[in-house]
């Protein structure tokens, strides 16, 4: 069905599924993909893990001009840009100038402890990086779902006190454990990186990546279905 033939009043949004996965795919995949394909022509390990590294960086200077186009509104992530971005480039320069392979995979290491610990800096200034992504997953774009997560977020309207900060403390929690799992994943491929097999860390960080995600997913679902809850109860006492 075209957007022309959709109901009136209503409109065609993105998946956030795909809006999540996506970035997951340029940043895991292709690199990974481009490596293999430098090394069967020949290239060197230093060059091919530059050039894997290509990408993720344009992807990344990508969303932080996009972000600033968009003004205000789309800025609750966009602060882990410029970080990100000068890591890969500090990165990139000194294993360019030292030729150290193993320096450029824990490199791709410390962008995830950059946004592990920018996301637990956003839980003690109180603004959850990680909510950006979270809520278009929990209100689907549905107008009572939003009002109930505005609501529950910032304790207004009618509901009561004792679930606006049990909503807030598991969006809060919500944000730790992800922070927390990006850290521990820096900190293994920056261990595996000095103490195993280039070959092996070649493809060995983008398990390490993926498995960190899972397990994130895994220990923060208790929370995202506590706010779920606390998210349909406001719609139904609000009726």
């Amino acid at each position: 069905m075209s957007t022309a033939e959709l109901p009136a009043g209503s409109t065609k949004t993105r998946n956030p599924l795909l809006d999540a996965l996506l970035p997951l795919a340029v940043d895991v995949v292709v690199p990974l993909g481009t490596y293999y394909a430098a090394r069967a022509f020949g290239v060197g390990i230093v060059p091919a893990l530059i050039i894997s590294s290509v990408v993720p960086a344009v992807r990344t200077v990508y969303g932080l001009v996009r972000s600033r186009r968009a003004g205000a509104g789309s800025r609750s992530g966009a602060g882990l840009a410029p970080l990100i971005l000068v890591v890969n480039v500090v990165g990139l320069v000194t294993t360019f100038i030292t030729g150290d392979p193993r320096l450029m995979i824990a490199k791709d290491g410390l962008v995830s402890s950059a946004i592990g610990i920018g996301i637990l800096v956003s839980v003690v200034r109180g603004r959850p990086v990680m909510s950006a992504g979270l809520r278009p997953f929990l209100t689907k774009g549905d107008a009572a779902r939003e009002a109930a997560w505005e609501a529950l977020r910032t304790g207004s309207g009618q509901v009561a006190t004792a679930g606006s900060a049990a909503f807030r403390r598991s969006e809060l929690a919500h944000s730790v454990v992800w922070g927390v799992a990006l850290v521990l994943e820096c900190a293994a491929r920056v261990v595996g990186a000095y103490t195993l097999p280039l070959a092996t860390m070649a493809w060995l960080p983008t398990v390490l990546l993926i498995g960190a995600i899972g397990v994130a997913s895994m220990v923060s679902g208790p929370c995202t279905e506590r706010m779920k809850k606390l998210m349909d109860q406001q719609i139904k006492n609000g009726e």
